[in-house]
This record gives C-alpha cells, sequence and structure tokens, in this order.
C-alpha cells in the first residue's frame, strides 16, 4: 500500500501528465513552455523536474503506451493466417483510423511532435516506435506489389499514410460517435486502399 507522501507524489505527476497532454493538444508541442504545463497543473516549474527531465520526456509519457499498444495490434493484425496482405493492409487501415478518431485531440501529437524523416535514423524512442509503425504498412505494401526496399517503395507507403491522414483530417471534427462512423464509411475506407493499390500497380507496369 502507497504511503500519503507516495500517493499525493503519483497525484501530482499525473496532473502534470494532463495538464501537458492539454497543452499539446491545444497549441501544439513546439509552443508549449515547461512553465504554462506546471502553471496549469497548480505546481512550480521546479516541480516537473522531480518527475521528468525535459518536455520531450513528456511527449513520450504520454505518447509511448498508446503507440505501443497500437503497434501490438497491427502485429496481431500481421499472424492472421486467412487474410491476405490486401486483408491484412485494409484491417490495419481501419485500426490505424479508428485508434487516431479515439484519439482526436492527441493523435497529432503522438505521431508528429518531434517526429523524424522515415528514412532517416531516428534518436528518440518515440521515433524509433513511429517509424516501426510506418514499416508495418510499408512491409504490406511491398508484399503486396512484390517491390525491392526501394525509393518507389517508400514513395507509394509515403502516398498511402498521407491518404490514411487525409481521412482523419477529413473526419476528425465529426461528432458523430465513432461505432456509427466507422459502420457507416468503413466499405469507403476499404475501397480507398483498393484504388491506392491499384493506382500503385498501373503505375508500375
Amino acid at each position: 500500500m502507497k504511503s500519503k507522501q507516495e500517493q499525493r507524489s503519483e497525484e501530482t505527476k499525473q496532473e502534470i501528465l494532463k495538464s501537458a497532454g492539454n497543452l499539446f493538444a491545444e497549441k501544439g508541442f513546439d509552443a508549449v513552455t515547461i512553465r504554462e504545463i506546471a502553471k496549469n497543473a497548480g505546481c512550480s516549474h521546479t516541480t516537473i523536474y522531480l518527475y521528468f527531465k525535459d518536455k520531450e520526456a513528456l511527449l513520450h509519457q504520454l505518447s509511448m503506451p498508446s503507440l505501443q499498444e497500437l503497434q501490438e495490434q497491427f502485429n496481431e493484425i500481421l499472424k492472421i493466417n486467412t487474410l491476405s496482405s490486401e486483408g491484412k493492409l485494409k484491417e490495419i487501415s481501419r485500426e490505424y483510423i479508428t485508434f487516431c478518431l479515439q484519439n482526436r485531440s492527441m493523435y497529432d501529437v503522438f505521431f508528429n511532435a518531434k517526429s523524424s524523416r522515415v528514412d532517416e535514423e531516428p534518436e528518440l524512442e518515440i521515433n524509433k516506435l513511429r517509424i516501426e509503425i510506418f514499416d508495418i504498412m510499408k512491409g504490406l505494401i511491398q508484399k503486396i506489389l512484390s517491390l525491392p526496399n526501394n525509393e518507389q517503395l517508400l514513395a507509394f507507403t509515403r502516398i498511402y499514410y498521407y491518404s490514411l491522414n487525409g481521412i482523419l483530417s477529413t473526419y476528425s471534427y465529426q461528432h458523430e460517435p465513432l461505432g456509427v462512423l466507422m459502420k457507416r464509411l468503413t466499405p469507403t475506407f476499404d475501397l480507398a486502399v483498393d484504388i491506392l493499390i491499384l493506382g500503385f500497380k498501373e503505375k508500375l507496369k
């Protein structure tokens, strides 16, 4: 059982994380300062440094568990032997869209704050994880198109990823319940994947 001091310490830590998450979502990661987070959390900026080394540490604590869970869901889909590579890509697309819409206020922070290029060696752990998630998509597109791991595959995967995020920008402000939205639009999302793959195949001819 935690002591009262340990409980207060955990509550302070969670309040700091909540404050950081709200401010990152509202203003963007780069625009928020540690002092703003502290003021919003009702503590001093020096208190934050007792729990987190810097703003990047806050970003990691907020984002990594959710991204790791998404990656695990992707990996479970990859294990489904009854699905073709195209079927797996559709399932992963749905999972990605659902995840982001479930985290409407934070998905931009999860994927884009302090992000690096997918074709460069990342320094931050969060960017390693983001690239691993991207690479799962790339690997499926590679199997579908029978391509080597080259610049063309990277370009196709980027186009695919841009298209998913175009869907998110269209529906992230919808007030329709997520289950209803996904039921209504999943056939359209699947069709989008079909059309992209057909386009890639046609480009390769």
